[in-house]
Order: C-alpha cells, then structure tokens, then sequence
C-alpha cells in the first residue's frame, strides 16, 4: 500500500473527518489566475470544527472558504465561490497582480457522496490514477479513468461544455534510483524537492545507507527483485547510474516491459550502444529499446554530479509533460 504521509492527504482527512463525527468540506480551485500559488485542482478540506488541512490560494480568500465550507456542511449544498482578488492581496501571496479564483466547495456525505470519496482514498492507497468528474449544472458526479490525457498531463480542469469540471488524482510521482552513487546523492533530494518520492535500490550496503541517502527509502535486493517488490507504473521513473550491467541491465529489462514513463541511463554513447547490443540479443524490440534515454539527461553541458543531477531531472520533467 502507497504511504502518502510525505504527500497531500486531502482526501484521506476529508474521509477521516467525516466518518469520527466532525464533518468534512472539501473545497477544490476551479480557476485562477495564471500565476496563482495554488493550482487548479488544488484543494482544501474544512473541519467541521474549524480545522483545515491544505491551501485553496496561498492565504489570501482562505478565511472567506472557511466560512463558506462550514455553511455547506450545515444545509448539505455545494457551491461555487468566486473572489476577485486585489493587487494588494495579490502581492501578498506573491504574485505580481491581481486576479480572480473560483472555488468548488462541497460537503462530504451529502452533496460528495461518502461511498464516493471512500472510493477515491481506495484507488489512491492502491496507487491507481483516476479524475473526479463533477457537473456543476446537475450536480453528477463519479469516478472515471476516461481523461487519459489530462491524467497524463496532471492537468485538472473544465471541459469543453464549461460545466463539467474534472479533478486529476494521480499516485505520488516516484523515482527508482538504481546505483547509490555520487549523482544519486545529488539527485534525490532534488527530485523530493520536484514532489517525487525517492527509492535507491544498491545491494552494495556500503553505497545505500542512511548516512548518504538520509529520509530516503534503500533496498540493498537485486534490482530486479527490487523493482518487482515496489512496483513500475505510469507515474514511476527509473534512473540507472551503476555503469555495471550485472545491476543495471535486471531493472532496465523490468521497466521495458512495463508502463513507466522515463527510462535513463547513464553512460557515454559508446557504453549505450553496447547496452542496445545486448538488449537485443535479449530479444527487445527496436521500439522498446528507444524508449531509454541513453546518454541520460538533457544536453546542457553538466560537469559534476550536481549539474548532471539537474540535468537528468530536467529530463524527466520534459517526458512527464509530453515535451520532446
């Protein structure tokens, strides 16, 4: 089971509150202004006691949600909130100017159905990506896989009909280092920064220790064993930065069989053309073996494991977002 406790827990509070008794009132960004500290999608859940967990907008129409978030929990209604926000306001929360944020604020149990919201927390644990789709005209609303693309962009928002807003809830982004290595140790708590959550898996123990990878999940298995123990999936990138195809090469051949959306790996043009030889007499398709990006990282002249670290996640940032 995912632990999301280094994650937003919105929806599991929102759930935990309502079922001890205290009411729960999930209030979710709709729109905003371009650059808003809280993106669409962004959500806030409001006790029934007062108590809140999350941001709708950095601060600045917090307490009005509030005060609209414990009404709804009162007559059971959801509604649609929208604040013109000052220059003076604006600048508070650090944005250059003004502008305007609507907000979706809706109580669990009656107008957000707890089976509903149950359902959500239950495919979150079980790292399976799915949007919430609620139309603001009648007020359905469901779970749905449908939106491929806006779960791959991690993009929530309106449809065309301007009606039917869609929230995107995807498993925590995470990165599988294999190689507890000098750019591993840069890399790591660049990517935890990115919202990634790491894994470095290096049967060398002396390599994968607290002491270089503080906070930070280690497997000292076989990387195949690893990977097979932890998962790949959509939202997984793989990193492998050994130069040893002993380890190297069983976690490359897991993550070209599955869904992962990076692969790099690192080594020069001639250590990949050696890579690409024995994959294919391992029976990988041409198909298959583009999808590793070898030499790893963006071209941008990196020198050290730092600068290498920076441009390995600059990759990766550019695959996720479908940039080529």
């Amino acid at each position: 089971m995912e632990d999301l406790t280094r994650f937003d827990r919105i929806p599991e509070t929102a759930l935990a509150w309502h079922r001890d008794g205290t009411g729960a009132a999930l209030a979710t960004v709709l729109q905003t202004w371009g650059s808003a500290p809280r993106r669409i999608g962004a959500q806030l859940v409001v006790g029934g006691d007062g108590r809140i967990e999350g941001s709708v907008s950095g601060g600045c129409v917090e307490g009005a949600v509030i005060v609209e978030a414990i009404e709804s929990l009162e007559d059971g209604k959801h509604r649609v909130l929208e604040f013109g926000v000052s220059d003076d306001d604006a600048f508070a929360v650090g944005l250059a100017c003004g502008g305007t944020i609507r907000v979706l604020v809706e109580p669990v149990g009656s107008a957000m159905p707890e089976d509903l919201l149950a359902d959500l927390v239950a495919a979150r644990a079980a790292r399976r990506a799915l949007a919430y789709e609620v139309n603001l005209e009648t007020g359905a609303r469901r779970l749905t896989a449908d939106h491929p693309d806006r779960l791959r962009m991690d993009r929530s928002g309106f449809e065309e009909d301007e009606q039917t807003f869609v929230a995107v809830f995807n498993p925590p982004l995470r990165l599988i280092v294999v190689g507890a290595v000098h750019i591993a140790q840069a890399l790591v708590p660049m990517a935890r920064i990115a919202g990634y959550d790491p894994l470095v898996i290096d049967p060398r123990e002396a390599f994968a220790s607290p002491d270089r990878f503080p906070d930070t999940t280690l497997s000292h298995d076989w990387p195949d064993d690893a990977v097979a123990a932890h998962g790949l999936d959509a939202r997984t990138a793989l990193v492998l930065l050994t130069h040893d195809p002993k380890l190297d090469d069983p976690a490359l051949e897991a993550a070209l069989k599955a869904d992962v959306f990076y692969i790099g790996a690192l080594g020069s043009t001639r250590t990949h053309a050696k890579r690409v030889d024995r994959l294919t007499v391992g029976g990988f398709t041409p198909d298959q073996i583009a999808r590793i990006h070898g030499p790893i990282g963006l071209n941008i002249g990196a020198a050290g494991p730092s600068e290498i670290a920076v441009a390995i996640l600059a990759q990766m940032t550019a695959v996720l977002r479908g940039k080529s």
